[in-house]
């Protein structure tokens, strides 16, 4: 190596950035008394240089910046930052920290290699490269959100499995391989679970059948905000999850689907005070976490700790966060993981007006940016309906979920919850002047059960996670039609495809937007396991020798999905006036909301969609467990109609096209069978 030359440098732009022929070093830290720089080439394990920063020629405020001339196109590097002993600082001048700015990070381009489990800090550091981030001509493709259908999928997860045929499985790269399957089920948005770096070895527990200890596969212990997870590339050159990153969303634009990542921002992989130390911790723990004044970790996140998201200081690092992966990676939308901690000050008190939301929701770089808060957090605070700066943020409306649930496995009086949350859940988000878009309805995702286990099971199974069965929700809304888990009844198992049909009906006819879970399409299980976030194995793994095996639900899927394409009616963009709908029981016009009622008929006019002209629709829905004798309404056009789904039929006649589906006549008696769904469609 050359020698190398110091100078002043720059306080902005945090992080490693070029500056001439030198390399600028700016670092926030606002405690801090003492700061080193350690230099390594990309295979040392020692410093080639360690450089201490001058506490007033190399520092501007809170920044401390230094720039040094003759360094490899390619290095490591790291900080050590030393400061005040009390209770709320955590400094310690042993540790090398990551810069909380850079985009690479060494030592984790295997999956579940680099082991540190027992480690109290990293050995990991940051990494700069001059490789530039690829340029692409994609732009967003702004789907409307009334018209977006998303598809929650966890990139390892989804082609892991020797079933899945990919060439890379586990990557990024094997994610664009499954692109024509999406683009056929006809999805319009893929919703990542975390793609942040973070440390799959992080799991402290171990499956009690087999003694191996588990991993931890979901990703929700970020320990670098702007770093894509290494080990999601398909090969192990810098920059190179970068680059395949970037090739994977211009790819998924090229094919007509929007990219939306899963976002961390409430907890960091550090943990509490047993945890490990990899940046914030070190850098300035009481700027960056929640803590009181013994230095105790608030917990409103459930993992240890909790990010003080409204510190100035933090709302800027995230907000630089959220434009680098929207501007630079061209990302279309953000789900912010229990994003009611977004609220809370620094002592965990809930905000009316929160900075950070309202920093997000009126950025100018976000402005077309699809943003969705799953609107709760670990401690009880629960804000479907009432996430602050609404006017720009859905919202996962787990109101939906549950509703849904209750009224298909029987439960009666549900019948007057159900309507509400078919016409888009008016009572949460009409009165604060939002719309159906707002609403992001789901049966399941990531966390919880499958679809098919939520057919298959009464009970939560999750043993092998080594928790003792205690993790993951115990009230799941689930019924397993007779049986618990897997069964050869030909009558239960009938039962159960009965019921995932009259699930996906629901979900795609509702007004809002439907969300569903990677791999629910082909009904894939989890063995009962609804907590499976340690389970990188056959558990989590998509198989994707379901995908031929239940053949005629895909199939279903697919349809379901073409037709609420189709139709406008089904998409409405302001909630519903008096005539839109038209409520009808076992008889026509005449509902039945009482107590006991399992039993909801409604019709949709087609020429009152707020939007352009469509056909009626009839729908009438029965989770009781005898058939009921419905007498057909006329159409509120007048039009007549056809039967295009019954899902008490077998596949292919449960849903058919309308070209295809049988007459059905006005004030004819239909037998909508027990536990089963009715469609019929009118012309357009």
């Amino acid at each position: 190596m050359t020698p190398l030359k110091l100078s002043r440098g720059k306080c902005l732009p945090l992080g490693a950035t070029q500056l001439n022929n030198s390399i600028n070093f700016a670092l926030l830290c606002r405690h801090g008394t003492e700061v080193h720089l350690a230099l390594f080439t990309l295979d040392s394990k020692e410093p080639i240089a360690e450089i201490v920063l001058h506490p007033r020629k190399s520092r501007t405020g809170d920044h401390w910046h230094i720039a040094v001339e003759g360094l490899p196109e390619s290095f490591c590097y790291g900080w050590r930052v030393n400061g005040p002993q009390s209770p709320v600082h955590r400094f310690d001048p042993e540790h090398l920290l990551l810069d909380p700015q850079c985009k690479t990070i060494s030592g984790g381009s295997e999956w579940g290699v680099n082991d540190e489990s027992m480690a109290h800090h990293t050995s990991r550091l940051s990494i700069f490269t001059n490789n530039e981030i690829p340029q692409m001509e994609d732009t967003h493709l702004c789907t409307p959100m009334e018209d977006s259908i998303i598809y929650e999928v966890h990139v390892r997860g989804f082609t892991c499995h020797p079933t899945s045929m990919t060439v890379n499985p586990g990557t990024f790269d094997a994610l664009i391989e499954k692109i024509p399957y999406l683009k056929n089920l006809g999805i319009t948005a893929v919703e990542l679970l975390p793609v942040h770096e973070f440390d799959e070895n992080d799991c402290p527990f171990f499956d009690p059948a087999t003694g191996k200890k588990h991993r931890n596969l979901w990703g929700y212990n970020t320990i670098s905000f702007n770093a894509p997870k290494t080990s999601y590339a398909s090969v192990g050159n810098i920059n190179q999850h970068i680059v395949e990153f970037r090739k994977m969303v211009h790819a998924f634009h090229m094919a007509g689907i929007e990219v939306i990542m899963d976002v961390v921002f409430n907890h960091t992989g550090e943990g509490n005070h047993r945890g490990r130390t990899y940046s914030f911790r070190g850098l300035d723990n009481s700027t960056y976490y929640m803590v009181d004044k013994d230095g105790n970790y608030f917990n409103f996140s459930g993992c240890g700790n909790t990010l003080n998201c409204n510190h100035p200081v933090v709302r800027e690092m995230i907000t630089n966060s959220l434009r680098f992966w929207v501007a630079d990676m061209n990302v279309d939308g953000l789900r912010f993981d229990l994003a009611s901690i977004l609220g809370r000050d620094y002592l965990g008190n809930v905000l009316v007006e929160p900075p950070i939301v309202e920093m997000i929701a009126e950025d100018g770089v976000l402005a077309d940016t699809k943003l969705i808060a799953e609107p709760w957090d670990a401690a009880g605070l629960y804000q479907v309906g009432l996430f602050p700066y609404g006017r720009r943020w859905s919202e996962w409306n787990g109101q939906f979920r549950d509703d849904i649930r209750r009224f298909w496995r029987g439960e009666p009086g549900i019948a007057s919850l159900l309507a509400t949350r078919i016409c888009g859940s008016s009572d949460l988000y009409e009165s604060s002047g939002r719309k159906p878009r707002h609403s992001l309805n789901f049966i399941t995702c990531h966390d919880g059960f499958t679809l098919w286990d939520l057919v298959s099971y009464n009970v939560k199974h999750n043993f092998r996670n080594g928790e003792g069965n205690n993790d993951g929700c115990s009230e799941n809304f689930s019924w397993n039609c007779g049986e618990e888990g897997p069964t050869n009844d030909p009558y239960i198992l009938g039962l159960r495809k009965r019921q995932v049909r009259n699930f996906y009906v629901t979900l795609f006819i509702s007004q809002g937007v439907p969300m569903m879970l990677a791999g629910d399409e082909f009904l894939r299980t989890q063995k009962g396991n609804n907590n499976a976030w340690c389970q990188d194995n056959e558990i989590s793994w998509t198989d994707w020798s379901f995908l031929e095996k239940n053949s005629d639900f895909h199939r279903f899927t697919q349809e379901i999905i073409k037709l609420r394409l189709a139709h406008p009616a089904l998409r409405r963009r302001t909630f519903m006036k008096p005539g839109d709908v038209v409520w009808h029981g076992i008889t026509p016009l005449n509902p039945d909301f009482s107590t006991d009622s399992t039993f909801l008929a409604f019709a949709l006019n087609g020429l009152k969609t707020g939007r352009e002209t469509d056909a009626d629709f009839f729908v009438a829905m029965n989770s009781g467990n005898e058939a009921a004798e419905c007498k057909i309404p006329a159409s509120p056009t007048g039009r007549p109609w056809k039967r295009i789904i019954d899902t008490a039929k077998a596949s292919p006649l449960d849903i058919v096209s309308f070209h295809e589906a049988p007459k059905i006549a006005f004030e004819s008696i239909y037998p909508v069978e027990a536990k089963s769904c009715l469609v019929l469609l009118s012309d357009k």
